[in-house]
């Protein structure tokens, strides 16, 4: 087992399922717990050397420019729209994130199974 991938897919999914979470019942908590959750799932993909780890990489960034600036919109202007924007963004960003995922986790399983 690949503890690292397990991680790195556990905090993606985490981001995704908190930033969805606050989507649904807006709460100041949960907009911090998924701003923190993606900023550490952003901090295991670096380094990570697969075949699309720089999509990757950069997508998870687009999660952290969409979730710092929702967290700063909600909590300090109180604009829930705008805090809601934004999360919606990092939404998108963090499922296309898990879709790079799966085809790199696809590639890497048909190379192993060709030997």
């Amino acid at each position: 087992m690949d503890w690292k991938k397990i991680f790195f897919v556990f905090f993606t999914l985490m981001s995704l399922t908190t930033a969805i979470g606050f989507v649904y019942s807006p709460s100041h908590i949960a907009i911090f717990i998924a701003t923190g959750v993606n900023v550490m799932s952003t901090i295991l993909h670096i380094g990570t050397r697969n075949l699309i780890a720089a999509e990757s990489l950069a997508s998870s960034f687009v999660a952290d420019l969409h979730l710092i600036p929702a967290f700063i919109f909600y909590v300090i202007y109180n604009d829930l729209n705008t805090g809601l924007s934004f999360a919606i963004g990092a939404i998108v960003a963090n499922i296309f994130s898990l879709m790079l995922t799966l085809v790199a986790s696809s590639k890497q399983q048909n190379e192993e199974d060709s030997y």
